[in-house]
């Protein structure tokens, strides 16, 4: 555009993490030569531009959040996040390091990326630095001899003032001489003890009554401004413009203007009064303020350097834009003109400059817009409207210089130009000189001196556009990677959940077996992934395996507890097959509870392959403004697609030591390892001791647990179709309990309709089948029967064995009720009477358990042995499965 003439330098690199810097955080100040700097970690460099050298880095406790610099007192203040604020002596820091500290470096490869060493020393700030610490501290700003603070509680943003010291004197504040409370606040969510980095910071900027001292330390453009009578008056009331106090400006992340005259927060204590009147909302920009500033529009005359401001401004990260001007009406009165502009987003930083013009980088653009009311060297705008007013439309001017993440107007500018000092988000520093051009239509003669520096801005503006297309190709690839995953995924998963009848394209087949591990025996679980699709399972899928197992099994209210294995499954593609093995029990205690349900899932780690993609910022666009981000993903951070289900129960559980086959050896004892000093002593008694232990003493004086069950001859043929051809019906039934044990093909040819196994604890578990006829039940006749008895030592393996033959016998009789059969006619007076008889039995099984609870110790041994019989009548019931 004519009338621009920026020219880019670039002055040094600093570390910076993976992604580039993200916008709110970096600071960059300058005060002649020396530039003070900050890329939002806890270091602070000190850069001189004429020695093009770095001067020093100091290393601060937290992230730095903000920087102020009293240049006349020589002092740096740096806010530091969840720390507070540090004050810090530029003519005594560099003669209080030690040597040690001298020869210090900062490696910066864990956090930024680079491994390079700090050229200047690492100077650690020290803690009695710190003159007012605080958590909760999020902004501040120096005015002559206050400290202001803006301070984030639970629910309300707080301004608080405190007394700073003369120089010479202590550094940390004389107390605090007041505080009020703004707007509401949502502060943001973060772990317990941990709280996240705020996303935006709020902005503070103090303006003071035309006449007013300048306030110590602030350099022309930085946080203080000076605005003209007419614009304060307008603005502040006459309470501020009578009390020619200076204002303090507000602009909070929820997008409102606030503002507080500072004399009247100083008296506040002195008169307390209501604290809501002390606070004035100017605007509501409903968006996160960025900027807050003022600039002087109105031209100045000949002899005139500098004069107050006519205009406050206010910007919005998305681009909305206030501008407020005192102005004259038709009547001859003066009245504020207020005027809301729409500039291209999201704003990352902005600095105002001189002759009207408001500075404002997006992540592709650094651009320049112009709120003066004539015509000058820059004329960027076309002005309507009455003598004094605003310009109803802005037009940005481009810079051609991308990804600044922070910004600063130099005062070494040339006549009639501006110079910035900026910071790109590959930790770039730089100036951009604007010089004004002439306007003649004609092209300037190139000559040797100056093809020189236009070759150099060609080729810097080449890098820029090169450094930006290699960071968005690889962006792209990753997000192009992560796409091919996702949509691999949504293939996956449409396949297994639009198949839930009938064979599924993926599957899982769990089945069980006893090994010998580590010198004792252990009953495992295979689980066989088979990829039948025509997908591949490639990076972030993982089998998970549940084993889910009660204390006690059996007990309705005991504890469940579940243990969880991630298998990472990496390429396997369509016909593959994947094995796991895993151990189910006994534990370290000898026990293994059955029942155990082991359940098999897919699970894709969304986290995994997509987590990256999202990390992966690109330093030209403004950080903040990703909607979808790690953070955002969903609280599992997965899909998951559950597989098969199955229950490992007693009859899986037992093992037949006398039926193995002659050529196969045997596991080992089928007993638990007993304990070396027991069996040292058993040896010492000699061969004719007997065991005494508690289980030897059950098995040799007690009678064993029965438990009988009677099923339907008619309902298992029916049931069992042709797997019961050429063997009898009681065999066949044995097998069909067995079918998923591994004696199963033993069983099988032997043709076996009794069977004597070995529960996970060493005791015996008999299961006898026999034909019986059941009558008097049915009018008709006797009815054909099958009596399942077990019997074992222990009446918890005959209880879990029992538990497992009646859940087979429900699904049994599920599956055949689904088919229609219908029961014969039976004699329901004789149906009657069982129920009554089991009524009274469980009637008479809760009282003894109440009078366990009352009776002594001599007494209830007979109630114990009551109650065993009643349940053992309960586990032998006269009904028939049918």
């Amino acid at each position: 555009m004519a009338g621009l003439a920026p020219r880019v330098e670039y002055l040094a690199g600093f570390c910076c993490p993976l992604g580039g810097l993200a916008a709110g955080k970096p600071r960059v100040l300058c005060h002649g030569a020396e530039v003070f700097l900050s890329t939002g970690s806890e270091l602070v460099y000190v850069y001189d531009r004429e020695g093009r050298l770095l001067i020093a880095v100091y290393k601060f406790p937290g992230q730095v959040w903000h920087l102020e610099l009293l240049a006349l007192r020589r002092a740096l203040y740096v806010l530091c996040a969840r720390s507070g604020i540090y004050c810090l002596s530029l003519d005594q820091a560099s003669r209080s390091v030690s040597r040690d500290d001298k020869d210090d470096r900062v490696d910066q490869d864990s956090e930024d990326g680079q491994v390079d060493e700090l050229p200047a020393p690492v100077i650690p700030v020290h803690p009695d630095t710190c003159v007012l610490p605080g958590a909760t501290l999020h902004a501040f700003t120096v005015l002559d001899d206050v400290l202001i603070t803006l301070a984030q509680g639970p629910t309300q943003w707080k301004v608080q003032l405190f007394e700073r010291p003369c120089p010479g004197e202590d550094p940390r504040p004389g107390g605090q001489i007041g505080e009020v409370e703004l707007s509401t606040c949502t502060p943001p969510a973060g772990s317990l003890g941990e709280p996240t980095a705020p996303r935006f910071l709020p902005v503070l900027c103090c303006a003071s009554p035309p006449g007013s001292r300048a306030p110590h330390g602030h350099p022309w453009g930085s946080g203080g401004v000076t605005l003209e009578g007419p614009l304060f008056g307008l603005l502040f009331g006459s309470d501020a413009s009578l009390l020619e106090s200076p204002v303090i400006l507000c602009g909070l992340p929820d997008g409102q203007l606030c503002c507080v005259v500072l004399k009247t927060l100083v008296t506040s204590r002195s008169a307390p009064g209501d604290p809501k009147s002390l606070v004035k909302i100017l605007h509501h920009l409903e968006e996160p303020v960025v900027f807050v500033g003022a600039l002087r529009t109105e031209p100045l005359s000949e002899d005139v350097e500098d004069a107050d401001c006519d205009c406050l401004v206010a910007l919005g990260h998305h681009g909305r834009t206030l501008a407020i001007k005192a102005m004259w009406d038709e009547a001859g009165h003066l009245v504020p003109e207020l005027r809301e502009y729409s500039l291209p987003g999201p704003v990352l930083c902005a600095a105002r400059g001189r002759g009207g013009h408001v500075y404002h980088s997006t992540p592709s653009d650094l651009c320049v817009v112009d709120l003066a009311q004539e015509g000058s060297p820059w004329d960027l705008t076309q002005h309507d409207g009455a003598p004094g007013g605003l310009p109803s439309l802005l037009c940005p001017a481009s810079l051609s210089v991308c990804s600044v993440v922070t910004l600063s107007v130099s005062s070494r500018a040339p006549e009639g130009g501006a110079e910035l000092l900026a910071l790109s988000a590959k930790g770039r520093l730089m100036t951009c000189s604007l010089d004004p051009c002439s306007e003649t239509p004609h092209p300037a003669r190139v000559t040797s001196a100056n093809a020189g520096q236009k070759i150099k801005e060609l080729l810097s503006g080449i890098g820029t556009v090169s450094e930006r297309v290699s960071s968005l190709k690889k962006a792209v690839d990753q997000r192009d990677k992560a796409l091919t995953c996702l949509n691999e995924a949504m293939n996956v998963s449409c396949a297994l959940l639009s198949s839930r009848e009938g064979p599924r394209p993926i599957s899982c087949t769990i089945s069980t077996s006893w090994s010998r591990l580590q010198l004792q025996d252990m009953l495992t679980a295979t689980c066989l992934l088979e990829n039948s699709s025509g997908f591949s399972l490639d990076r972030g899928w993982a089998l998970c395996i549940q084993v889910l197992r009660s204390s006690q099994a059996l007990d309705l209210d005991s504890a469940v507890s579940a243990i969880t294995y991630t298998i990472p499954v990496d390429q396997l593609g369509p016909g593959g097959q994947r094995e796991v093995t895993l151990p189910l029990g006994p534990g370290e205690d000898g026990a293994l509870d059955l029942p155990v349900t082991v359940s098999c899932a897919l699970f894709y780690s969304l986290r995994e392959v997509v987590g990256g993609a999202l990390a992966l910022t690109d330093p030209f666009k403004d950080p903040s403004s990703n909607e979808c981000t790690p953070d955002v993903l969903p609280e599992q951070e997965g899909v998951y697609l559950p597989l098969s289900e199955h229950t490992v129960d007693m009859l899986q559980g037992l093992r037949f030591p006398g039926l193995a086959a002659p050529h196969t050896q045997a596991l080992g004892p089928v007993s638990p390892a007993r304990d070396p000093v027991h069996t040292f002593l058993g040896t010492c008694c000699g061969p004719v001791s007997q065991p005494a232990g508690p289980a030897s003493l059950r098995a040799k004086y007690l009678p064993p647990s029965v438990a009988t069950i009677k099923v339907s001859a008619e309902l298992l043929r029916a049931a069992l179709g042709d797997r019961h051809a050429g063997v009898s019906l009681c065999c066949a039934t044995l097998q069909w309990l067995l079918a998923e044990n591994a004696a199963a093909d033993v069983v099988r040819a032997q043709a076996l309709s009794s069977v004597q196994g070995v529960a996970p604890d060493g005791t015996d578990v008999h299961l006898i089948i026999r034909e019986v006829a059941v009558t008097d039940l049915c009018p008709s006749g006797p009815i054909q029967a099958m009596e399942i008895q077990v019997e074992s030592s222990s009446l918890a393996n005959m209880c879990r064995a029992h538990h497992a033959i009646v859940g087979r016998l429900q699904r049994l009789v599920m599956e055949q009720a689904a088919r229609g059969s219908s029961p014969p006619d039976l004699r329901l007076q004789y149906l009657h009477q069982i129920q009554a008889n089991h009524e009274t039995l469980l009637r008479e099984v809760q009282t003894l358990r109440d009078r366990l609870c009352t009776e002594d110790e001599a007494s209830s041994c007979a109630t114990a042995q009551r109650l065993l019989q009643v349940y053992r009548q309960l586990r032998s019931p006269s009904l028939l499965l049918l």
